[in-house]
């Protein structure tokens, strides 16, 4: 159980205003050819604070408020850098081959089976968006075509965030979201008619969590309804967990303002969670952004009683992850005295006390995550950025492992709690990915022949596991992917993100794929901050540890020059959200290492972020400025606090979209005008995408275009003569 251009007249009028000679230009000898003009410039309205004694002063605060000016400002930012980007002259034929190449492929996501039926997102050879796809026994047909869903709704980009089918398949709840915002509007659909019955529900952005047993009502995390006056952080407080009859309007069951069942902070999500056929709900109090759990149980027909007794079962200190139910057998997830996971196992009706370890912890793997399956546990488990099946059957403490087809990194695993084995996605760096299922008692995997592969040359390509040694002696985990045969120094492409304790993996991407084709190579360095190698490593780049994270991507630009892979000519790095704090620390601290940095709707501004909508259910990761100790970190973090006038740094391309949720486009925005305003000679630019958010919900072609515009400006920056803009040849 798992709790992811159209430019008005005035604005290209704003930058032929702030046109001026570029006198400077040629201390940049990869300059645009022709370039006559300058990004508009920011206005300096300092505000200075004092924080335990240290004063702060922030150049762009009025930034925040995202009024008009502002925002005419950023998409004037815009206008500029996409001209320079489109007078990169073969940067339209990049395009046109990631576009054909990323089109090619029948991508499948999020496969279950209920009552009879798959469900799955697809997006098919062509499509530029996943639709939501039902098989049967009549066959396979598409229940939300989101290509007419967009039609019918402006003709802007939508997106599929979320669905889940009812116990008996006879129903299916799906979040829809327009231009990446994530605020997802909820549906039912009937699954054999593909008939909507009911809906839109709004503020659902995170997502239905449960069905009744009987398939006839939904739970759904709900937002509250923001009143006039209410701060922008207030966006994600008080939410509550929503019981829906698909006839009435939904009903509040729990949550910090509902006044009954278990306590529930402000900031904290009340997750419902029902188990078919299991005596006990749960209930799981997500903390922001917290891995940690705090989880209550109750008789599941007393789920919607105000007066049932909810028992809680596990504190947050108990330092549980995931949980699943299979009848009366309780698994639970925990790196309590275990950095790298244990499994526990209880009864329903049994305090925590009584739990034994089914699975100990061994430093040698890393458990991810726990599903339940009326013949087994199965557990997805790995070794470095690669899975490990592994599958404990009812009645036995013994694991033995599933050897799976091939080497590579299982997502999106299903199994139903009443059925045998389990489904699953199945990939590598350079391996497409295919949805298999497991049948336990052949002990045979079946290639489910979902999606579409085209004729693809894996063996084209070679993928090493290395190690880069960091500043404190410690090995950090770096996975390098060149074409076979690559020799001398290569444009290196360097990744890295490094917080909540998310992994980077060996996950196909294929633009990534793209990259190699037109000549780069790429890396991936595991830095600490991640789960890569269990809780330790999260926290040996979290609070005031997390230096760490910035330092081990240093680490492996250094490792790949010193092997003679690259030089720092040809060195870049990329990294985006919370991995905005890596991309912008390690260019502040070591601004001569690189030759660009790509920042992807960063995180550059810490000290301010807790005052956006998405602020506060971060402070658990990251830490508040209203403690002294959680004011130094976070200044620590803070890319904009490190940037020193007249330091010349690298190239830097930062992207953001007006929609994003999570990191407001101010922090972008105030990136590029304080790198802009120190007076580096290298390009600093914006790029603004109007009709996208974080990514998430991003279409294929937005995405498209947003690498094509990533790998032009790598291959410009690294000297190569005929990816120089030239502005007369656009």
């Amino acid at each position: 159980m798992k709790v992811r251009s159209l430019l008005c007249g005035s604005l290209v009028a704003a930058v032929a205003g702030a046109s001026l000679a570029l006198a400077a230009a040629t201390d940049d000898p990869l300059a645009p050819a022709n370039l006559t003009a300058k990004p508009p410039v920011a206005p300096v309205k300092p505000v200075t604070e004092t924080f335990f004694g240290a004063k702060v002063t922030d150049n762009y605060r009025y930034m925040e408020a995202l009024d008009k000016s502002t925002i005419d400002w950023m998409k004037a930012q815009g206008v500029y850098t996409r001209s320079i980007l489109d007078a990169i002259k073969p940067r339209a034929a990049l395009e046109k081959k990631i576009a054909a190449f990323t089109g090619s492929f029948g991508f499948i996501q999020s496969y279950a089976t209920y009552g009879g039926r798959a469900f799955y997102e697809e997006r098919a050879p062509g499509a530029d968006a996943f639709d939501l796809m039902i098989k049967d026994a009549k066959g396979v047909h598409k229940l939300v075509d989101i290509a007419a869903y967009r039609k019918s709704h402006g003709d802007k980009p939508h997106a599929i965030n979320y669905f889940l089918a009812s116990p008996d398949g006879s129903k299916v709840a799906v979040g829809i979201s327009e231009g990446g915002s994530e605020e997802a509007l909820l549906f039912a659909y009937d699954a054999a008619s593909g008939k909507q019955i009911a809906g839109p529900i709004d503020r659902a952005q995170f997502g239905a969590t449960s069905w009744s047993n009987d398939s006839k009502t939904l739970y759904f995390i709900r937002l509250k309804e923001m009143g006039p006056k209410d701060a922008p952080t207030e966006k994600y407080r008080d939410a509550t967990a929503d019981a829906w009859d698909l006839k009435a309007a939904p009903v509040p069951v729990l949550g910090s303002t509902v006044g009954h069942g278990p306590a529930f902070g402000h900031d904290e999500f009340p997750v419902i969670a029902i188990v078919p056929g299991a005596p006990v709900a749960a209930v799981l109090s997500i903390n922001g952004v917290q891995n940690e759990l705090q989880l209550s149980t109750v008789p599941v027909d007393k789920i919607n009683d105000p007066k049932a007794t909810w028992t809680q079962l596990v504190a947050r200190t108990d330092d549980v992850t995931g949980i699943d139910i299979r009848g009366d057998d309780i698994f639970l997830l925990s790196h309590k005295d275990a950095p790298t996971f244990k499994i526990l196992t209880l009864k329903v009706g049994q305090p925590l006390s009584a739990a034994t370890a089914l699975l100990p912890a061994d430093s040698k793997r890393v458990i991810d995550s726990i599903h339940a399956a009326s013949d087994a546990l199965y557990v997805l488990a790995r070794a470095g950025a690669y899975t490990q099946l592994l599958r404990i059957p009812v009645g036995q403490t013994k694991a033995e492992e599933v050897t799976l087809p091939f080497k590579g990194h299982v997502d999106n695993a299903f199994t139903d709690q009443r059925k045998p084995g389990i489904a699953f996605t199945l990939e590598s760096f350079v391996v497409p990915p295919s949805e298999f299922s497991f049948d336990p008692t052949t002990k045979k995997f079946t290639d489910l022949k979902l999606g579409v592969t085209p004729k693809y040359d894996t063996s084209r390509y070679v993928v090493s596991d290395l190690d880069a040694k960091a500043h404190d002696g410690v090995m950090v985990p770096l996975s390098l992917v060149q074409q076979r045969g690559a020799n001398g120094a290569q444009v290196t492409l360097i990744q890295a993100y490094g917080s909540y304790g998310i992994s980077q993996l060996a996950d196909f991407s294929p633009r990534a794929v793209s990259f190699l084709e037109a000549g780069g190579t790429y890396a991936s360095c595991h830095v600490r901050g991640g789960g890569e190698l269990g809780d330790a490593w999260r926290l040996g780049g979290k609070d005031q540890n997390k230096p760490n994270t910035w330092r081990d991507l240093i680490a492996c630009g250094e490792d790949l020059i010193a092997r003679g892979v690259t030089t720092k000519e040809k060195l870049f790095i990329f990294g985006g959200s919370a991995g905005g704090i890596t991309m912008g620390r390690a260019l502040t601290e070591r601004p001569d290492l690189f030759a660009g940095v790509i920042d992807s709707v960063p995180a550059a501004n810490t000290l301010r972020a807790e005052f956006s909508p998405n602020g506060p259910p971060n402070i658990p990761e990251f830490g508040t400025v209203k403690t002294e100790q959680g004011f130094k970190n976070l200044l620590e973090m803070d890319t904009l606090q490190h940037l020193k006038p007249g330091t010349q740094y690298p190239a830097v391309l930062i992207t953001t979209g007006l929609n994003d949720p999570r990191v407001s486009p101010w922090e972008p925005g105030k990136l590029a005008a304080a790198m802009q305003a120190t007076g580096t000679v290298k390009p600093v630019l914006l790029r603004i995408d109007a009709e996208a958010g974080h990514g998430i919900g991003s279409t294929k072609s937005q995405n498209d275009e947003l690498y094509a515009d990533m790998y032009a400006f790598v291959f410009w920056r690294a000297g190569l003569p005929e990816w120089r803009p030239d502005m007369k040849a656009k």
